[in-house]
């Protein structure tokens, strides 16, 4: 039986995992819900038995388990910075737990610096000594390749915080971080939403208003993009706003790293056809660099809503190199 890696991408709505062998070749895939108010406990249990699933199937034998976690990672332990985000989660020994409970090694890294491990190994900055990997989903999540290297620090966080920049400090809206005006809160696919739902609110024409009022947390990115696509004149705009809203992170994060190139992925990036265009346009218009007049390049991940799986697996291969 071949061995394999198990890999977990944590978000706040959903928990994406793979089966992964050594070749690094997604084996097997799937998606449920992540249930983040509901505590670490039910989190720890829908993990085990998920991986109790796959070691019942005999798909592999499990070699080690990779952890992709929002906020600040302990390789070690798990989250040990996320105020509030995760109900419970900081400081929550999920790794240890596993450990213990599966016997294989169990590693654990943020989700956005995952990504740049996805977008390194198997992506599109495969042949980049400089890029910027950006998660848009729940939140923003950010991984950063400086002279080759996916970039770490003491702290945890440098190179993973792009949506905890201030892009807009007037805002009144506070981030997890305590600052307000982030781009998490302008920039993320639950911002998109929000804001429909706001206009809505507010009494805003919609094709989505019935949906509203039904149920307002029905309206997400998904039903957004969709309603966009079907001509919606308040979703367009909305839309409009929100990828004003991003270039702004994009533009910080080519003054800041000085990427080769700027890789999106997530769930958001499924409407990509929507956004892609506008934002390169008004990225590479407002950007100052030199050679002037040379476009940064922004590409949608061929991996899209996997890259944080895949980033968890090439993790752990790299740390069993070792």
């Amino acid at each position: 039986m071949r061995d394999c890696i198990l890999a977990f991408d944590i978000g706040g709505t959903r928990i994406k995992y793979g089966i992964i062998s050594d070749e690094g070749k997604l084996i097997k895939s799937e998606s449920i819900p992540s249930q983040n108010n509901l505590g670490p406990e039910l989190l720890y249990r829908t993990l085990a038995d998920s991986i109790e699933k796959i070691k019942a199937s005999n798909l592999c034998e499990l070699k080690a388990i990779g952890l992709g976690l929002t906020g600040g990672v302990d390789q070690d332990v798990g989250v040990v910075l996320l105020p509030g985000k995760f109900n419970q989660l900081e400081g929550f020994p999920i790794v240890s737990m596993l450990k213990d409970h599966f016997h294989v090694p169990v590693y654990a890294d943020n989700d956005g610096r995952l990504a740049a491990y996805a977008e390194k190994y198997y992506g599109s900055a495969q042949n980049k000594d400089w890029a910027v990997i950006i998660t848009i989903g729940t939140g923003i999540g950010s991984g950063v390749i400086i002279d080759g290297k996916i970039i770490k620090d003491p702290h945890l966080m440098f190179g993973t915080q792009l949506g905890h920049l201030i892009i807009n400090k007037d805002d009144h809206q506070t981030c997890l971080t305590g600052n307000v005006g982030t781009g998490e809160i302008f920039c993320s696919a639950t911002a998109l939403a929000l804001q429909v739902r706001n206009a809505i609110q507010r009494g805003v024409p919609s094709l989505l208003a019935k949906d509203y009022y039904d149920n307002p947390f029905t309206i997400d990115f998904h039903k957004v993009t969709d309603a966009c696509r079907l001509g919606d004149k308040l979703c367009k705009a909305e839309l409009s706003v929100w990828i004003n809203n991003l270039s702004v992170v994009l533009i910080n994060s080519v003054h800041c790293y000085a990427p080769e190139i700027i890789i999106l992925s997530g769930g958001a990036t499924l409407a990509s056809d929507l956004f892609l265009d506008q934002l390169n346009t008004i990225v590479n218009k407002q950007v100052f660099r030199y050679p002037r007049n040379e476009p940064v390049e922004i590409v949608v991940s061929n991996m899209q809503e996997y890259a944080g799986v895949m980033g968890a697996a090439a993790m752990v291969m790299e740390k069993l190199k070792v």
